[in-house]
């Protein structure tokens, strides 16, 4: 709907399901300080709309994108228009309804010329590009409060630390990996850590989540012309390599790895896998030195990737508000029953057909 004025006629049409929507919950069970808004679709937005969606259901997210819009007005930019969209949400006199995230939407054509057509995009880069964005642009308000020799606590910073310092994205979705690296030789393990935003897995046919995260952590052999430099034994030797999590983050963003390309076909293909995903989540491939290693997490949101390849189909969002859970499919909210959240798994089946299946799961941790 590029045009603005389906926007009113939208909304007498979404009106009748909102108010659905509402008696179906019932005002007793209705959340105190919560609103259930359905996004517009601005041509091919829905990649966007369910992103944003399952970020707002994150609450830790919500809350500091609410927090950040409190702060003294700053020039425009992808954040500032963000905290607009959930402040705006948030603060609706209705308690269900439909809004045009336009000026969100605007001001990430302007940015990004990705997302600047009317084709659909990839829900999981438009996730990674987003959180880069926002934490690139904490950093670099940071940087400008650290050049005019005042930080929010008042502290004159020493310029000695090069490192930026940790947005609170970095404190919400930020996890790290280690690398394990052990020679066959010697038996010296060498490790090498790196950060994540979010964990991208692959998926097999009838498996789990679980499953997908145990095959992230399975060792490798580095033989033949992959061998491993040793420092120690000074030479090629073989190792056997192994990527183990080292810190859990506070949310955990889980990218099905569902688009493969295909030689034959030169084009990429859906996998439609069947591949549970348990509304609680215990992850068990830690490293020996992880900081958390029994965290609990619950599923709170799913961007749900419907049809058969990645540049056609539709995206929505189920999400957990309080103890129950909604489908957000642009415009439209619906209350679903959390049974109905098998549907979303994946087939059986081989062929490569429609299919409404997880992509993106996101899990917070109970601590």
């Amino acid at each position: 709907y590029p045009a603005y004025e389906f926007v009113s006629a939208l909304s007498r049409i979404c009106g009748a399901n909102a108010s659905a929507l509402e008696k179906e919950i019932g005002p007793e069970q209705f959340p105190v300080n919560e609103h259930y808004f359905g996004l517009v679709n601005f041509g091919n937005t829905c990649y966007c709309n369910s992103v944003l969606q399952a970020l707002y259901f994150c609450r830790p997210f919500r809350d500091k994108v609410l927090a950040y819009k409190s702060q003294p007005r700053k020039k425009e930019n992808l954040l500032t228009c963000l905290a607009d969209l959930f402040h705006s949400i948030a603060t609706q006199k209705k308690k269900v309804g439909v809004i045009p995230p336009k000026k969100f939407i605007t001001r990430l054509r302007k940015e990004n010329e990705l997302f600047d057509n009317y084709m659909q995009q990839d829900a999981h880069e438009f996730l990674n590009y987003l959180l880069n964005t926002i934490a690139d642009i904490l950093q670099e308000e940071r940087k400008q409060e650290k050049q005019n020799g005042r930080l929010p606590n008042g502290n004159i910073d020493n310029e000695n630390n090069s490192l930026p310092d940790p947005t609170w994205v970095h404190e919400i979705f930020q996890g790290t990996l280690t690398n394990e690296t052990r020679c066959l030789t010697c038996e010296t393990i060498s490790s090498k850590d790196e950060d994540f935003l979010d964990l991208s897995v692959d998926v097999e046919q009838n498996t789990s989540i679980t499953h997908c995260l145990r095959g992230f952590s399975n060792t490798e052999t580095l033989c033949s012309e992959y061998k491993y430099y040793c420092e120690e034994c000074r030479s090629k030797q073989e190792a056997h390599k192994r990527m183990k999590v080292k810190k859990l983050p506070m949310i955990l963003a889980l990218h099905l790895k569902r688009f493969k390309y295909m030689d034959q076909l030169h084009r990429y293909t859906k996998l439609s896998y069947r591949v549970v995903f348990p509304l609680e989540l215990r992850l068990f491939n830690t490293s020996g030195d992880a900081t958390n290693p029994d965290r609990m997490y619950d599923l709170v949101a799913v961007v749900v990737h419907c049809g058969s390849g990645p540049n056609r189909g539709h995206y929505i969002a189920i999400v957990k508000s309080h103890d129950f859970w909604l489908l957000f499919d642009d415009d439209i909210v619906e209350k679903i029953d959390a049974q109905a959240i098998e549907e979303f798994y994946g087939l059986t089946s081989d062929i490569s057909k429609n299919s409404e299946s997880g992509y993106i799961l996101f899990y917070q941790s109970r601590d």
